[in-house]
């Protein structure tokens, strides 16, 4: 298949995925690109905006996995603003934009993955494990045996016991020089849930 990976990242999604397939991933940061196309040497990585991406390129592609960004949706970010005097933000409706895009236009199969949102979505999504997904495929529940696995310490414990933890969660070592580790760990859904929705399409 010809896979577009949007919002990649550093590829947790990605990682067991082989390379069977021919997969352009998309991420807006260089210095996260780079990092991607160690891992992945095989894909064909742009440094772009993802979202006008999707727009030029949706119809070269046979599945679509589209990542976009989440703090604006999640509980975290809203129970910080209301506690600690964060400034208030926007949703970032780029999300649901692209659901409504790929649903009306999309003739191959794709995904969106995001947080469980502080609000109610405002187009009803799947769950599975701590995302919801939205889809033109069935997703059925399934439970991981790492969705129990709670960073070590909890969110107050040293950033580089989390570090270390996150690594060994999603068996991803990050170079020494890399930015904002803690962030790009976080971020990553874990291989196993992006290997089981892939798997799904065969």
């Amino acid at each position: 298949m010809k896979i577009l990976n949007l919002y990649a990242g550093i590829g947790g999604n990605r990682k067991l995925w082989g390379d069977e397939h021919e997969v352009t991933a998309v991420e807006y940061k260089p210095e996260i690109a780079k990092i991607y196309q160690d891992f992945f040497p095989k894909d064909k990585v742009i440094v772009a905006d993802a979202h006008q991406y999707l727009l030029d390129h949706f119809a070269e592609f046979d599945f679509i996995w589209s990542s976009p960004p989440c703090p604006t949706h999640s509980k975290l970010r809203k129970s910080l603003s209301m506690a600690s005097g964060a400034k208030p933000i926007f949703p970032d409706m780029k999300l649901y934009e692209e659901i409504l895009f790929l649903q009306g236009y999309c003739k191959g199969k794709w995904c969106v993955e995001n947080v469980i949102s502080w609000y109610e979505p405002l187009i009803k999504p799947q769950k599975l494990q701590r995302h919801y997904f939205w889809s033109n495929f069935e997703i059925p529940e399934k439970e991981f045996e790492k969705d129990s696995i709670r960073i070590t310490g909890g969110r107050n414990s040293p950033e580089w016991v989390q570090i270390k933890h996150l690594q060994e969660r999603h068996k991803i070592t990050l170079p020494e020089n890399a930015p904002n580790k803690r962030t790009l760990l976080r971020n990553c859904v874990s291989p196993e849930v992006g290997k089981y929705i892939l798997d799904l399409l065969f």
